[in-house]
């Protein structure tokens, strides 16, 4: 019976345009990786569809860094964090992170999780017991929203954006805890929230402010410090998760917040406590990262994904008014992520295949990642990009904008 039920399903999201499938990558990330499918022999694509904001991924002195912490830490962790698993390479990064968010959030401390997925489900679950109620934007990321979830609190969801419907949830709130969380950049959307006037009205009603900046860390504020130092902001109401396999090219993630926080997470948080540490090589992998994201190559790398955000969106908006009976519309967003709105799921699965057949590798993003209508092709950008390689994107979208019916 399992079987048969599964194949049922499966057949429905076939119809509805939803089944997931995935590919090969047979080289290392980057524009052009060449890339393998269902038995195919791999071809090589320009990709516009990863996180490496900062084309770190592959970067020379990262891939030695990995190579130098494995000779001195070895493979593997070997253990959890609390048993034998935390090296000084764990250690160390948890201090530079924490230095890192020193000028938003007095006197921080740092927690490395395995995966910003791990985090979030950590935070949710730790800070938010029976006396908590947890305040989400309705277009958080999956892992906040399954964290609060799973969490002993009382969940409250509010429109995306929305400051005056949180005002009142806020208001109206008789637990003693309250913890306001969001996305800083939105995945799927790649506008920002308005963190200023979130911290507002966390300092208003007493409340806690934890901001995912997975999109956001080493790609915007100075340095690439992301959106806290973005916003100039500065307060111990802040709770920051930030990720560390998009920009920073490597895998992880992290907490910073006052370390009586960052403390009952090491003693409550499940996924943290259960889960081997991460191989020590990836942390000592990642001061480095952090070096060349907060030095003159890091400026140097976000100049050049400034302007191949300004020439994509320029572009795209003239291709938009050339052929307005498609329907397209571009998200108002001014970071990496530049995502193309189709609508129908069927009509962006069959841009997505247009464009692949151009040897363009864009991804159609569909319910239940996007609310229903809203299908779309989420074009992220690297400054590994070229403005030759933007200029191939909206051709090839030209090309299929011609061919529509």
């Amino acid at each position: 019976m399992l079987i048969e039920h599964l194949n049922r399903q499966r057949l429905e999201r076939e119809a509805q345009g939803l089944q997931r499938q995935r590919r090969i990558a047979e080289s290392p990330c980057a524009p052009r990786q060449w890339v393998s499918q269902g038995g195919q022999p791999a071809r090589e694509l320009l990709a516009f569809c990863s996180n490496d904001y900062l084309g770190l991924a592959n970067h020379p002195a990262l891939v030695e860094a990995l190579a130098e912490g494995a000779r001195q830490f070895g493979a593997g962790s070997g253990a959890s964090h609390l048993i034998s698993g935390h090296s000084r390479a764990h250690a160390g990064l948890e201090d530079d992170l924490a230095a890192w968010l020193a000028p938003s959030i007095p006197n921080a401390a740092a927690l490395y999780f395995c995966t910003g997925y791990l985090a979030n489900l950590a935070l949710l679950t730790a800070l938010g017991d029976a006396s908590a109620t947890i305040f989400a934007d309705k277009l958080n990321h999956a892992s906040l929203i399954d964290g609060a979830l799973l969490a002993k609190a009382t969940m409250q969801r509010y429109a995306h954006r929305n400051l005056t419907v949180l005002a009142g949830q806020l208001e109206r709130c008789t637990t003693p805890i309250k913890l306001i969380v969001t996305d800083a950049v939105f995945s799927m959307d790649g506008d920002l929230a308005d963190l200023p006037a979130l911290l507002a009205l966390a300092e208003r009603f007493d409340a806690w402010l934890i901001v995912d900046d997975a999109h956001g860390f080493g790609v915007i504020g100075a340095q690439g410090r992301g959106s806290l130092s973005h916003f100039g902001l500065h307060s111990e109401r802040l709770i920051y998760m930030g990720t560390l396999g998009k920009a920073a090219g490597l895998g992880g993630a992290f907490v910073a917040a006052d370390p009586s926080i960052i403390d009952w997470l090491v003693q409550s948080a499940r996924p943290y406590i259960y889960t081997t540490a991460a191989p020590p090589a990836v942390a000592h992998a990642l001061r480095e990262s952090l070096r060349l994201i907060g030095g003159a190559e890091g400026d140097q790398r976000r100049a050049q994904l400034q302007q191949l955000i300004t020439q994509l969106r320029t572009q795209l908006f003239a291709l938009i008014a050339a052929h307005p009976t498609l329907g397209w519309r571009l998200a108002d967003s001014s970071t990496a992520i530049q995502p193309l709105i189709v609508g129908d799921n069927t009509a962006a699965l069959a841009l997505m295949a247009a464009l692949d057949a151009q040897g363009l590798w864009v991804p159609a993003i569909r319910p239940p990642t996007v609310p229903v209508g809203t299908a779309r092709l989420r074009i992220t950008l690297s400054a590994s990009h070229s403005a030759a390689d933007v200029q191939r994107l909206v051709d090839g979208l030209a090309c299929a904008a011609r061919e529509s019916p």
